[in-house]
């Protein structure tokens, strides 16, 4: 049979094994914590970034939306100019061609009133020698 003293040991020594198996589930539950708080604290950093990168795609879809927008307002300022610089050349279309009948005939004015010019100073030129014979003649000078 058993004697207290050996159920007393037993007890002891399974005693000492729970101590040991409670400090390794404790080591467990720290360890798991620990895990808990690195996996939360991993999520938190992902969703962050997440965050950031939906901020960052919803501020490029503005500035497309933006960009676009402009573009066609642009095109639209384009289209409202080149309608305007046609019905401008389309009003003063006669008018340049009047300025450039009228810069014509005075060419032609400006040509004629030269070779006039020319002519009177060849008749001049031709003429002068008897005319100066003529005056001299007519006011008695030698």
């Amino acid at each position: 049979m058993t004697s207290n003293d050996d159920i007393l040991r037993a007890l002891g020594r399974v005693e000492g094994r729970l101590t040991g198996i409670e400090e390794s589930v404790s080591l467990l539950r720290e360890d798991v914590s620990d895990e808990k708080d690195n996996a939360h604290e991993s999520r938190s950093v992902i969703h962050r970034r997440l965050d950031e990168q939906a901020r960052q795609i919803h501020l490029l879809d503005m500035t497309v939306t933006v960009s676009s927008n402009v573009d066609g307002q642009i095109r639209d300022e384009i289209k409202t100019l080149k309608e305007t610089v046609q019905k401008n050349h389309d009003a003063v279309a006669p008018t340049l061609e009047e300025w450039k009948k009228m810069k014509t005939l005075g060419y032609g004015i400006s040509g004629l009133i030269a070779f006039a010019g020319l002519t009177v100073g060849g008749v001049v030129a031709y003429m002068s020698d008897g005319v100066v014979g003529w005056l001299r003649h007519w006011l008695k000078i030698n």
